[in-house]
């Protein structure tokens, strides 16, 4: 019995930050999101990523004429069609987060015409998942910072949190400790988004041990596994208890093979918006396993619940503020944190459903 896809639809959306917000190399005031919508059987899949909003017309112009008319239960060779379908425009970046939104409307369709939770159909590990409070910008203010932290830790439960550090290491260190006021005893986690030399790296990972600092995400970019390694080689040799973590720049199984062949992470982050959807996932999760690796979930928390419901060897999902902040705006039946965990529910899928009339306001084309 086949299942004929019937319609294909694709929605670009740019969300303004009340704010501009900066990491360690990049500044931004608004995040671009891509959603696309598949019917079949009466039922509709949603699926999105977190990229530039011209990926909807690639959605539409190259891959709708290849699935209208395809047969949705075999998500696994239209994956592959996919791929195929971006191999001359270049598989990684833009077109991979394209392919990783059709990707998981497919799987969400799919679960939707079982009657099943995503997780149900992909096979449950776990009925939660611990999360880890996430922002902490350069750009915060003292004030924004502690205020931040401290809600994640007192408020939801939140047993971990991380900030965004630079190469300053004067203010770096100063930001840490205003952390470490605010959190307590709760983990403190640090993201350089591949500031550093791995000199500096190293150096700087001596002052974060002593704010007992234990994960220390793209040290240097993720670009460079060796410069990774390095850095793991350099701490592991002077015995600092951190964690090195990489993966959010991950498009495809070849680029996770590198980091953990080249023994670059201690955990391997993985973005179902990015590596390509659920499918690509699922084959990502597999190598962990096989490199005996941690993974960790990179932003999105409302796409990630079920996938990390359905994945062992899963530490946690990112609670991204301003992804956080989108899907509650976006989905009826996005997560809320409880003791430091989200759960998933019981409705088919993923359980998300649009809030169309409350986001048209950020659309900026549908096909």
């Amino acid at each position: 019995m086949t299942l004929p896809i019937t319609e294909v639809r694709a929605t670009a959306f740019r969300v303004p930050n009340p704010e501009r917000e900066t990491d360690g190399t990049l500044g931004w005031d608004a995040t671009g999101m891509v959603l696309v919508q598949i019917k079949a059987g009466g039922h509709e899949g949603l699926g999105y990523s977190y990229t530039d909003p011209s990926m909807a017309q690639l959605v539409i112009g190259t891959f709708k004429p290849l699935l209208v008319g395809a047969d949705a239960w075999g998500i696994e060779g239209l994956f592959e069609q996919l791929q195929r379908r971006v191999r001359n425009l270049g598989r990684s970046g833009l077109a991979g987060a394209a392919v990783s939104a059709v990707d998981v409307a497919l799987w969400d369709l799919k679960a939707r015409v079982l009657g099943l939770p995503l997780a149900t159909l992909l096979g449950p590990v776990r009925d939660r998942v611990p999360v880890y409070g996430s922002g902490g910008f350069i750009s915060f203010s003292e004030r924004e910072l502690s205020e931040q932290l401290s809600k994640w830790v007192h408020r939801d439960g939140c047993t971990r949190v991380k900030i965004k550090i630079g190469n300053n290491a004067a203010r770096d260190l100063q930001r840490l400790e205003q952390a470490r006021r605010a959190i307590g005893n709760a983990q403190l986690m640090i993201d350089a988004n591949g500031a550093h030399t791995v000199r500096s790296a190293v150096a700087f990972a001596h002052a974060a041990a002593e704010q007992q600092v234990d994960w220390f995400e793209e040290p240097v970019t993720s670009d460079c596994p060796r410069g990774l390694s390095q850095v793991r080689e350099a701490m592991d040799a002077a015995g600092l208890p951190l964690d090195v973590a990489a993966g959010e720049y991950v498009w495809g199984l070849d680029d996770a093979h590198r980091l953990l062949q080249a023994e670059a992470v201690d955990v391997l982050q993985m973005d179902a918006t990015r590596c390509g959807g659920i499918t690509g996932w699922r084959r990502m999760s597999v190598l962990c396993q096989a490199y005996h690796r941690d993974c960790s979930a990179h932003c999105a928390p409302a796409l990630h619940l079920h996938l990390g419901c359905a994945t062992g060897g899963l530490r946690h999902i990112e609670w991204f503020a301003d992804h956080a902040h989108i899907e509650a705006m976006f989905f009826d039946g996005a997560p809320v944190i409880e003791r430091g965990e989200i759960a998933a529910s019981d409705r088919p899928g993923h359980g998300l459903v649009l809030k169309s009339q409350d986001v048209e306001r950020f659309a900026l084309w549908e096909g």
